[in-house]
């Protein structure tokens, strides 16, 4: 049986990340479930984000998926539960941080942009990065969930609202010495166009894509697993309804563990 990669995202941000492994790994099977009825994930509380990633993996266990390895192709969703759900499975999870340490070997001016949803802002994960890694230079925070709302709308609609774009990006007010930005939120990737146009290239983004496939192959290389076969179909999951390419995903109802988020 060929490897079955499950890859996980509040919405439709953790494409950008899927793509990347498909690239590295074209002939295994992939899944992706999008939790689009909490979506965005970055107003969410923690516990509520471990919960529905623990309802994930029970939906997996009932039914019965053979699943090789998850990705949670999410910022918010890595940063604030990735440890806890760890430790209720053996399915090996890859998670999604912000590439902090990269930006500040690129940088020249010694400030880099941090682009992310709150919960990424304010994590402590978040914060331990930069403190580990960013030594000598200046990591602006920016928090936005507009540009998730931005980013769905322009994946679903094939256009970018450019002029929305500009607003919100106004309204951050970016430090003119920034020639590194972060896009700290899986989502923001395919907005990577209209950001390089509002700073006329002068700005550097990363994302971690490529080096999420790259962990997911190392992984997948000392499994069992086979990487031959025909090619299967890419099946989504949404746990609210939404178009994809004029299709109507396949529609599921993960498990609501809300009710016992401690308040």
């Amino acid at each position: 049986m060929s490897a079955h990669i499950l890859v996980f995202d509040s919405g439709l941000g953790g494409t950008t990340v899927l793509e990347h492994i498909q690239r590295a790994l074209p002939d295994a099977q992939f899944s992706y479930f999008m939790d689009n009825a909490y979506l965005p994930y970055g107003k969410q509380s923690q516990q509520t984000i471990i919960n529905r990633l623990s309802a994930l993996l029970e939906f997996i266990a009932v039914n019965q998926l053979a699943v090789d390895i998850i990705v949670i192709a999410c910022n918010t969703a890595s940063t604030a539960a990735l440890s806890a759900v760890r430790k209720l499975t053996d399915i090996p999870i890859v998670g999604v941080v912000p590439a902090i340490k990269p930006a500040t070997l690129v940088t020249q001016t010694k400030h880099i942009a941090l682009l992310a949803t709150p919960a990424t802002i304010q994590s402590s994960y978040t914060k331990q990065l930069i403190n580990e890694y960013a030594a000598g230079v200046t990591v602006h925070l920016y928090a936005s969930v507009e540009l998730v709302t931005i980013a769905e709308q322009a994946y679903l609609n094939k256009q970018l609202g450019q002029n929305r774009l500009t607003a919100e990006l106004n309204e951050l007010a970016i430090h003119p010495n920034v020639d590194v930005m972060v896009l700290g939120c899986t989502h923001f990737p395919i907005l990577a166009d209209g950001i390089n146009s509002y700073f006329n290239k002068t700005v550097v983004l990363l994302d971690s894509g490529a080096a999420i496939a790259n962990r997911v192959v190392t992984l997948l290389a000392g499994q069992k697993v086979s990487f031959t076969g025909k090619k299967k179909p890419l099946h989504y999951y949404a746990t609210a309804s939404i178009c994809i390419d004029k299709q109507l995903v396949e529609l599921v109802t993960l498990i609501d563990l809300t009710q016992n988020e401690k308040s």
